[in-house]
């Protein structure tokens, strides 16, 4: 009996499983109540007295080593079978689609990149804004309409904190803690408590651009909007500057270029008009540099904003502002391939 013993040892440890059915039929093979360790045990009866305490021992451990044999190959048959490479469990049941960079961030991030070429750099401030940096810093009058209600996002009816009606804001607070030179572009989103339509919405997003130091001219921010207007819609881009007001600077321009879709000769986009207006702009007041801490008889500057849906509706000829925020995929699908 311990040379069978011993025959069921090698054949035990030589045993070799890739599927968990061979791993169960190795057990009932060995283990079960008809296997051939069980065989051995029923046999035992039949050993002499002398031998049995030697034999016990021997079948007790083959008895182990069985055991022990057939949950390590149940194990690593398990675990192959988790980790099949074939089968990846992470997988969604059905495939999902990939989504597109916004095409707003799109025209920001590229406002914002030809702006960079001309030394400015991106200065952000907070959404929540105080009545200082939205209006009074920047020349308001305390009777000026838009500090009315009727345009202006209050917080609990406080009239000193308030939602940003344009990220001048930004522009006060960089100018409150920044000597000049100062050149800066101001991206963000921005509230205006107006009806909801195709043209208008109660938040949308600016970019602004402020550039001060000594002996800044008007010059120099025509040829900083030519630029702009170039690199950002062609090369045969032209640019008007039309006198306007604002109160933060004097004297006020609203800029237009030429129709891109008409190169000028007129069409229903541009009103027959050969010409799109697409931002304001002006010299820096006094009172605002002045308000902020730096002396007008020393520096001057130029300021200048636009809207990025404006500018996207030019590039993508997007004709309903509702549709950037109420995330369509069809519709942002559209811009895969955008940039």
């Amino acid at each position: 009996m311990l040379e069978k013993i011993q025959q069921l040892k090698a054949e035990i440890a030589s045993l070799e499983a890739k599927t968990p059915q061979e791993v169960e039929a190795l057990r009932i093979k060995y283990l079960s109540k008809k296997g051939a360790v069980s065989a051995l045990m029923a046999d035992f009866r039949n050993v002499p007295a002398d031998q049995k305490k030697t034999v016990g021992m021997e079948i007790n451990a083959l008895k182990n080593l069985a055991t022990e044999k057939i949950n390590a190959l149940k194990a690593a048959t398990e675990s192959a079978d988790e980790l099949d490479e074939s089968l990846d469990l992470s997988r969604s049941a059905s495939p999902v689609a990939l989504g597109t960079r916004h095409p707003l961030m799109l025209v920001r991030d590229e406002i914002v990149s030809i702006f960079s070429r001309l030394g400015f750099t991106v200065a952000e401030g907070p959404e929540v804004e105080d009545d200082w940096h939205v209006f009074s810093s920047l020349n308001f009058a305390a009777d000026h309409p838009a500090r009315d209600m009727q345009d202006t996002f209050f917080i609990q009816r406080n009239p000193d904190v308030l939602l940003r009606t344009h990220t001048s804001s930004v522009q006060s607070r960089v100018m409150e803690h920044t000597q000049p030179p100062i050149r800066i572009v101001c991206p963000g989103r921005v509230y205006r408590n107006e009806a909801i339509s195709a043209r208008a919405h109660c938040f949308f997003h600016q970019v602004e651009a402020l550039y001060v130091d000594k002996n800044v001219s008007f010059a120099d921010l025509k040829q900083t909007l030519l630029y702009f207007a170039r690199e950002m819609f062609g090369p045969d881009t032209s640019i008007r500057l039309r006198p306007s007001y604002f109160p933060f600077t004097e004297p006020s321009a609203e800029m237009d270029i030429s129709c891109n879709l008409c190169g000028g000769k007129g069409c229903g986009f541009c009103k027959h008009t050969g010409w799109v207006e697409i931002l304001g702009c002006g010299m820096v007041d006094p009172n605002v540099l002045d308000a902020c801490g730096i002396d007008s008889k020393e520096y001057t500057g130029f300021a200048l904003g636009m809207g990025v849906e404006r500018i996207a509706n030019l590039k993508y000829r997007v004709n309903d502002l509702r549709l950037f925020s109420e995330n369509d995929k069809r519709f942002l699908e559209e811009f895969t391939h955008a940039h």
